[in-house]
């Protein structure tokens, strides 16, 4: 018989224009000591974890910053004066293709479809033209969104917590390099349902731009690398049921794709 002994070191790899100081990824690496006696060299196993990749910090929404959307839910063409911002945990998170499974306590389940940013620096208090520096990829998300419980929210003045941050809310698909892509501010993005496009959207029709929303909310959350950022959903919002198949699109590129249950 032998012992095995776990000895674990951990190596940081710095990568320059990180300006908290941390780096994109770390290295684990994991000796399996004693196997000598056993007649076998001592291994050692190396782990790499993607900090930029993996690590969540905080999912950032929109609300009414398409006036189309705005018009099929209130009857009018509403522009609030400044963003409309609230927050989603962590454990909203769906991702990787992975089934939404709609929650027992709504009866009407909506997707919204929206461009969702990538944080890729730290920030505070940024300024509108440096906002392009803070963030790297965009994808298309889903907001889902317990419809008669917002009902219920906003006509008794209550928070929207409950009907927008529930587990699996925040569906997002693969990220696309910005570099990839026109403007910012060019980009259609659209939602198929069953093979059929239920909703479409345009970037340039946001009432508040993305570098202005990053600019905004830089205000009051000290940005993060990992950071998401829900730029809001046009019109054509609808309800989704079980056993129907969500992919979503940029342009024609496919990066988000799964099941309803």
């Amino acid at each position: 018989a032998c012992r095995i002994i776990f000895h674990t070191q951990i190596y940081f790899r710095g990568r320059a224009g990180h300006p908290d100081g941390l780096s994109c990824s770390f290295f684990v690496k994991i000796t399996l000591l004693g196997l000598r006696r056993a007649g076998v060299e001592n291994k050692s196993v190396f782990l790499q974890y993607n900090l930029k990749e993996n690590r969540v910090m905080k999912i950032l929404a929109v609300g009414m910053n398409y006036a189309k959307h705005n018009k099929e839910l209130d009857g009018t063409l509403y522009k609030p004066e400044e963003p409309v911002i609230f927050a989603k945990p962590d454990s909203a998170l769906l991702k990787d293709g992975k089934p939404f499974f709609i929650p027992d306590f709504t009866k009407q389940c909506d997707y919204e479809t929206e461009l969702v940013i990538r944080i890729c620096r730290l920030g505070k208090n940024i300024a509108p033209r440096f906002a392009y520096r803070y963030y790297d990829a965009v994808t298309v998300g889903i907001d889902f969104t317990a419809r008669d419980l917002q009902r219920k929210f906003r006509k008794e003045g209550l928070p929207w917590e409950l009907c927008k941050g529930f587990d699996s809310s925040a569906a997002i698909g693969d990220f696309v390099s910005k570099e990839e892509l026109p403007d910012i501010q060019q980009i259609p993005f659209h939602l198929d349902i069953d093979g059929h496009t239920v909703q479409e959207g345009y970037s340039g029709d946001m009432l508040f731009a993305v570098d202005e929303l990053i600019a905004y909310v830089s205000r009051f959350y000290t940005l993060k690398i990992g950071d998401l950022l829900f730029t809001g959903t046009p019109s054509g919002v609808g309800p989704v049921a079980v056993g129907q198949h969500l992919q979503g699109y940029i342009q024609e590129r496919k990066v988000l794709d799964f099941n309803v249950r």
